[in-house]
């Protein structure tokens, strides 16, 4: 709270202060949008050039609104950001939207403009000088500009073929990224541990001990499978993203694909927990299937038939064994 206290109120600020808070709000807009830039031009270059224009719209603002603070108040421009303001809005870093896919970033720009309007708007509402008023109007109807610029901007470099192969790419990139390698992970998890758990529940008929083992065979086959595809590629070459995602991805969803049918296990009574044991590895199969029939393009039936039998030979595998 002691925070809080130190930061200035936005009703507090004298028309000085709010000038120099436009102007390191325009900075900080303009290295936002070129962040994104940089970070979209080798696979989206089009949305590349949109932010390129959008930041450079940003430095045109920024240029007016020093000119403004020189002929009204001087050269010297006084230190005051976004951080510095008590109900101010923020913007997120850069590296916690670019991770979340392109369409995200492009909403994110169009958020920044609205709610730098909105909050010009407001401010512009509550205050009863005139001059100021004026101000915090010009800065509002410049962010409203900022927006019409971003759809100009995005008419321009965002023909409809253009704006198909860019979603095609991103949706390509979160197939590579996020869901080959956590299919690859349900299935390992979901069909290598079926051996081992059911032929401990079968060998011993005693769930708590099937519990421990199914656990133990998930999480460290997680584990296993969540360094492998981290150390296998860095991505670099392949375009196969984030290291750190991938081994994320398949890792947990290993883990996820052995505990669902090492759970039932934590019921006392054999043949219930065995039966719903059962039950989950079946749906645990074919939401596989559809997985790879939604995703990965494999024809339904054929994916069906493919782990359908793979599963069904590991846990009659496991089965035998432990009533060996």
């Amino acid at each position: 709270m002691r925070f809080l206290a130190q930061r200035k109120r936005f009703r507090d600020l004298s028309e000085q202060e709010v000038l120099a808070l436009a102007i390191s709000s325009e900075e900080d807009d303009a290295r936002i949008y070129r962040g994104y830039a940089e970070t979209l031009r080798t696979d989206f270059p089009a949305t590349a050039k949109i932010f390129d224009g959008m930041a450079a719209e940003e430095d045109t603002h920024r240029a007016r609104l020093i000119a403004l603070h020189e002929s009204r108040f001087g050269h010297v421009i006084p230190l005051i950001r976004r951080e510095h303001v008590a109900g101010y809005y923020a913007r997120r870093p850069i590296w916690l939207v670019e991770n979340l896919g392109i369409d995200r970033i492009r909403s994110e720009a169009e958020a920044m403009e609205r709610d730098a309007e909105r909050f010009y708007l407001a401010a512009a509402a509550r205050t009863t000088d005139s001059a100021t008023r004026k101000l915090l109007g010009d800065l509002a109807a410049a962010e409203a500009g900022h927006q019409n610029t971003a759809a100009e901007l995005s008419e321009t470099h965002l023909s409809g073929d253009i704006k198909t192969d860019e979603d095609a790419t991103a949706h390509r990139q979160f197939i590579l990224t996020w869901v080959q390698p956590g299919l690859a992970g349900l299935m390992d998890g979901s069909v290598s541990t079926l051996a081992p758990i059911f032929a401990t529940a079968f060998a011993t008929q005693d769930t708590w001990t099937t519990f421990l083992v199914g656990v133990a065979a998930s999480v460290g086959a997680g584990i296993s499978m969540g360094f492998t595809e981290a150390a296998s590629d860095d991505g670099e070459l392949s375009g196969r993203g984030s290291p750190l995602k991938r081994g994320l991805a398949s890792g947990i969803m290993t883990t996820v694909g052995g505990l669902g049918h090492a759970l039932p296990y934590l019921i006392p009574e054999f043949w219930t927990a065995t039966s719903l044991a059962f039950l989950i590895v079946f749906f645990e199969l074919w939401a596989i299937a559809w997985i790879q029939n939604k995703y990965m393009e494999t024809p339904f039936f054929r994916a069906a038939f493919q782990v359908v039998l793979g599963g069904a030979l590991v846990l009659g595998a496991g089965i035998l064994i432990g009533s060996g």
